[in-house]
């Protein structure tokens, strides 16, 4: 035996459930399981919206030195448009009125604290590439790619040509 989708779609006062122990299952939908269902939806959604923000590389990132573990700097990575940016919101390392000297063109001489260091990055799955990364130390441009490991933990791949001649640094999101 089926069920008609007529029977199984009416929702008014109840409806009939196909189960294979018996022929039907009936249903009464009242007004208090009807506002349960309401409610368990929207939490549903909620919940599902955090977990896709937490999922996000936007926001305020900590960088590290690689051999001695000290803090270099803080990073926002913002999107503009479709492409995904990152400038320095603050150096911890040497003046705090550094200029980058290294830097060519339009970014010679500017100050370290604002310097766009990403630029025009993709996403492409979980994956964020086809951008650049300067290093303002030695005023250097390498073709970058990113990719959240965890919630809280962004690896970022500067290279040259082909991503296995490169660095990797792990940032961590600040709290």
């Amino acid at each position: 035996m089926g069920i008609e989708s007529e029977e199984f779609w009416n929702f008014n006062l109840n409806f009939k459930c196909f189960d294979w122990s018996k022929d039907y299952i009936e249903f009464e939908l009242n007004s208090k399981t009807s506002y349960n269902m309401k409610y368990l939806c929207i939490l549903f959604i909620a919940t599902l919206s955090m977990n896709t923000n937490a999922q996000s590389i936007l926001g305020q990132w900590e960088t590290y030195d690689d051999e001695t573990n000290e803090k270099k700097a803080l990073i926002e990575i913002y999107k503009t448009k479709n492409s995904y940016f990152a400038k320095i919101v603050k150096s911890y390392v040497g003046d705090s009125s550094g200029i980058c000297e290294q830097c060519e063109g339009a970014k010679k001489n500017q100050p370290i604290n604002g310097l766009v260091i990403i630029e025009d990055l993709q996403k492409d799955d979980e994956e964020y590439n086809g951008g650049t990364i300067l290093d303002p130390q030695n005023g250097k441009t390498y073709k970058c790619y990113l990719e959240l490991v965890e919630t809280n933990k962004l690896k970022v791949r500067g290279y040259l040509g082909f991503s296995l001649l490169g660095r990797t640094q792990y940032w961590r999101r600040k709290e």
